[in-house]
């Protein structure tokens, strides 16, 4: 499951799963058969309609600077529940210390504006990890790092 996709699920049309389910809070742009398709603004309300231990892998790609960090620890709390033992939950967002960066990149047109403008919260990587033990993962079983000069965390967390 690819959770805030946008309207294309990019992700989740090139890779290889036996089911694919894609979650945003906009409708599709375009029915795709083999991508399940739900429609959910994660919020207002952070649940997931799938029962628990379902997936055996679920993205977060770039999405959870959108969200309210409010809400974060609840849906994280829905990743664990529907994640099957063993399964993983690979998360992606901006460092804490790029926000600034970011926003002049985006005035001077080097990176989309309306995407910048839409971060309503900037994360470390112990924030992270805080968020991942309030959610219920065990932090021996969450890895963290840094990509693209380390502009980017990113995290791998089994359940």
């Amino acid at each position: 499951m690819d959770i805030g996709c946008g309207t294309f699920p990019y992700f989740l049309s090139y890779t290889s799963f036996q089911e694919k389910f894609a979650v945003d809070k906009q409708s599709p742009s375009q029915i795709l058969a083999d991508i399940q398709w739900h429609t959910l603004n994660l919020d207002v309300e952070p649940y997931l309609p799938f029962e628990d231990s379902y997936f055996s892998c679920i993205t977060l790609l770039a999405v959870i600077e959108h969200l309210d960090p409010i809400n974060l620890v609840s849906l994280l709390a829905e990743v664990y529940r529907v994640l099957h033992p063993g399964g993983v939950l690979i998360l992606t967002t901006p460092a804490a210390w790029s926000d600034g960066i970011l926003k002049r990149m985006a005035r001077w047109n080097l990176v989309s504006a309306e995407e910048i403008n839409e971060h309503k919260f900037a994360y470390t990587l112990p924030l992270l990890g805080w968020y991942f033990g309030k959610a219920g993962f065990e932090m021996r079983k969450v890895k963290f790092g840094y990509f693209e000069w380390m502009f980017n965390l990113w995290a791998v967390a089994e359940r």
